[in-house]
């Protein structure tokens, strides 16, 4: 039995019906959904961390496999895969090159928001950040996703300019998970400088869709939140 043979019956003899169900709900997979077609075996993330953990010797190529599979854990453990490969210094370009040629399988928020701030973000800190700006014109949802949430590992540096201007072009994006993402990010920038985040909302907040603008005052006080909401 080889090694990916034997991370798949483990997950698989880890599957929980009662909570595949409540997932199955959770990340929106009905018909005409965001996640339409995703199929769970209902097991939760820390599991699949210590499953990932025996497996990290696991090549690129079984990787690939993975996450070619419609089932959910498939592709979540992969990526957990991915990340530990990315730890590797002389790895990183190859795993940030893999990570982006896989963005189609990359296709639910947990997945996108698990990984984007630690391979494309963690790889462009030093880097020109053009590939972010293609990504968040993409008709794709998850590739939109991808670029506004791998900012947050530049926030953590105080580095909010690629922030601001993605949050910018994603102003009038019409999925509630892009202005979840993007306030999410706003609310982010401000817990580390207020007045950046306060100076983007005083010019935008008038057009920002009412769920992008809650998630991003969420921690203001109330004068501050009463003030945003009336327009």
């Amino acid at each position: 039995m080889s090694t990916l043979t034997q991370l798949q019956k483990e997950l698989q003899q880890l599957a929980d019906p009662n909570q595949k169900e409540i997932l199955q709900r959770f990340f929106k997979t009905g018909k005409g959904e965001y996640g339409e077609g995703d199929k769970f075996l209902g097991i939760k993330v820390p599991v699949q961390r210590k499953v990932a953990k025996k497996y990290q010797a696991l090549s690129l190529t079984d990787i690939q496999t993975l996450l070619n599979s419609d089932i959910h854990e498939y592709r979540l453990t992969a990526l957990i895969l991915l990340i530990n490969h990315y730890a590797d210094d002389t790895k990183k370009q190859e795993i940030f090159d893999f990570y982006l040629r896989n963005t189609k399988h990359i296709n639910n928020w947990d997945l996108v928001d698990i990984t984007a701030p630690k391979i494309v973000g963690d790889y462009l800190r030093d880097k020109p950040r053009d590939i972010l700006y293609q990504l968040a014109r993409s008709t794709n949802l998850w590739e939109k996703r991808i670029a506004i949430i791998a900012t947050m590992t530049f926030i953590k540096q105080d580095d909010f300019s690629d922030t601001l201007k993605l949050a910018e072009i994603l102003l009038n994006d019409e999925h509630d998970l892009i202005h979840k993402a993007v306030g999410w990010t706003l609310r982010e920038v401000g817990k580390r400088e207020q007045s950046v985040e306060e100076h983007f909302l005083n010019k935008h907040y008038k057009q920002m869709p009412r769920t992008m603008l809650r998630y991003a005052i969420e921690r203001f006080d109330d004068k501050r939140r009463k003030f945003y909401l009336k327009k």
